[in-house]
């Protein structure tokens, strides 16, 4: 890993009561359990406010057959199915070897039914973790495989569940695959979460034309990249509508790849900015990223990063 970097305290925010050194967030999935890039030359966790661990279940899940990521037009499609190797194992054999110095730590919880979600919940609240992320985009078992986080009154039971097993920050991270996203922050801020994070993954699908099959093993898979940006942008400045008003923060999410698009989620309502899919192609891309925004700082005098969160100026509005 590269020596430890110093980051400007322009960049520094508040999120939840946590001090994050800059607002970039690097997102679940996308760097393991928090090692994935240690290991890449001119790399440093430090250069992030938090990582969001790989979503954890209860027990050990082997994942989705593959394929499971597959390349599309400014994107990437992935059925992971949450592989990981259960909560206590997290909690005993990961999180002993991170730096908590380093930067912060955010556990990701996934469950198939409200019983799981608390028990993984409780697993996290007795360890070092900073936070705990919430994955509402679960099938829930118990009704017919329908998405938690796609039906308002799932997501606020899901999240009251989590509540009763911790009182570190809960951060509900939010489907878009949903009729109306800005009632289901409401209800999940009413449950009593923390933080939201929007957006998740879109749903989507990719076809082998030839084999007449679909490319994806578990036959459709989740969209990030770059192609749902705009659609992440505008669900971000509907759930900040919501948010502002019970001064709930969001980690905006969704195809972010350099400095100005970070900015473009912090005037939409984010108060810190998930990067994912741009670290697949660009390693490094996090101190771009960062000096980027400094730099967009200076030019429009900007003292702090966090001056620039839900400063959108509408067209025709007075």
């Amino acid at each position: 890993m590269s020596d430890c970097v110093d980051m400007d305290s322009r960049l520094a925010v508040n999120f939840c009561g946590l001090e994050f050194a800059t607002p970039l967030v690097l997102l679940s999935g996308c760097v393991g359990f928090g090692e994935e890039y240690t290991r890449v030359e001119g790399y440093s966790n430090r250069e992030v406010g938090g990582i969001c661990l790989k979503g954890t279940t209860e027990h050990l899940r082997l994942g989705n057959p593959a394929h499971r990521i597959y390349e599309t037009p400014a994107g990437m499609l992935n059925a992971i199915g949450l592989q990981n190797p259960g909560a206590t194992s997290v909690v005993n054999d990961i999180l002993p070897t991170l730096d908590f110095s380093e930067t912060r730590y955010i556990a990701n919880v996934s469950g198939s039914t409200l019983e799981e979600y608390e028990a993984v919940t409780r697993c996290f609240d007795d360890s070092p973790i900073d936070a705990i992320e919430i994955n509402i985009s679960c099938p829930n078992v118990k009704e017919g495989g329908v998405a938690f986080g796609n039906d308002p009154d799932m997501s606020a039971r899901v999240v009251e569940a989590c509540r009763r097993a911790t009182d570190k920050p809960l951060i509900t991270k939010l489907s878009p695959n949903q009729t109306d996203i800005a009632e289901n922050a409401r209800r999940c801020i009413d449950a009593g979460t923390s933080a939201l994070s929007a957006i998740n993954t879109l749903t989507g699908m990719a076809i082998d034309i030839h084999a007449r099959r679909p490319y994806i093993g578990n036959n459709q898979g989740g969209l990030s990249g770059p192609a749902i940006k705009p659609i992440a942008l505008l669900k971000v400045h509907q759930v900040y509508q919501v948010a502002r008003l019970h001064d709930i923060p969001i980690i905006g999410q969704g195809g972010v790849e350099n400095a100005e698009d970070a900015v473009a989620f912090l005037l939409a309502g984010a108060s810190a900015v998930g990067i994912g899919t741009a670290l697949f192609y660009d390693p490094l891309v996090l101190s771009r990223i960062n000096q980027g925004l400094l730099d967009y700082m200076t030019r429009h005098e900007v003292s702090s990063i966090s001056d620039l969160t839900g400063q959108l100026i509408l067209n025709n509005q007075d």
